[in-house]
């Protein structure tokens, strides 16, 4: 591996031929092109590729939101591979060799902004979820126009919906409704602020499972 220091064309990214070039931890290097190996993966190598298959398949979904609101954005790690790593490093276990996710240790989003006080969620009638909590708007930095919203994942279907903007921070309470397809099942709920400039995000609690009515 080699340092690109200077030159004409500068760093570049991809392959050329039999050299790959690349941007690691903010510097331009260049590599020849690895020669594939005939030794069969390591049971420790098979488990960290299952771990993330399991993880870019879940969160792949809402990679949008993980765009805006996972991390600082700063240095050479994007903010999706900030929440893969994460994901991978603190919310997955293995059971019987198998990964699994620990939904109570997901982070849909990650930030500096104030998060919510003592929120709850509730299912109603006619597959809805009323969310409440506490008014903190005047407690760091949040602010009462802080916009709320929500996430939901069914397992069993293997599918997100997204809620966003669903109201303000000083409202107290908001509501979601999902599909009628939804009824009987169960979801994982997640909730998180971003500031009305959507520059920043709080650390997304987790709400807990549900089954919809």
């Amino acid at each position: 591996m080699a340092r690109i220091t200077k030159g004409i064309l500068g760093g570049f990214s991809g392959k050329v031929g039999t050299i790959v070039g690349a941007n690691w931890r903010g510097q331009d290097i260049i590599r020849s092109t690895p020669k594939p190996s005939s030794r069969p993966p390591s049971e420790k190598q098979l488990l960290q590729q299952s771990k993330f298959k399991l993880v870019i398949s879940f969160l792949q979904p809402i990679n949008s939101i993980q765009k805006r609101y996972f991390g600082s954005g700063t240095g050479s790690k994007s903010r999706v591979n900030m929440a893969v790593s994460y994901t991978i490093n603190e919310a997955v276990e293995v059971v019987g060799d198998v990964p699994q996710l620990m939904y109570n240790k997901v982070l849909i989003t990650r930030g500096d902004l104030a998060g919510f006080q003592n929120v709850s969620a509730t299912p109603q009638a006619a597959q809805a979820i009323v969310l409440n909590w506490e008014d903190n708007s005047v407690q760091g930095n949040a602010n009462a126009a802080d916009k709320v919203n929500a996430v939901c994942y069914c397992e069993e279907l293997g599918t997100f919906e997204i809620f966003e903007s669903l109201g303000e921070r000083s409202f107290l309470t908001a509501a979601v409704t999902l599909q009628s397809y939804y009824a009987g099942k169960t979801v994982q709920v997640w909730v998180y602020f971003n500031n009305t400039t959507e520059t920043l995000a709080c650390n997304s609690p987790y709400l807990g499972t549900f089954t919809i009515l």
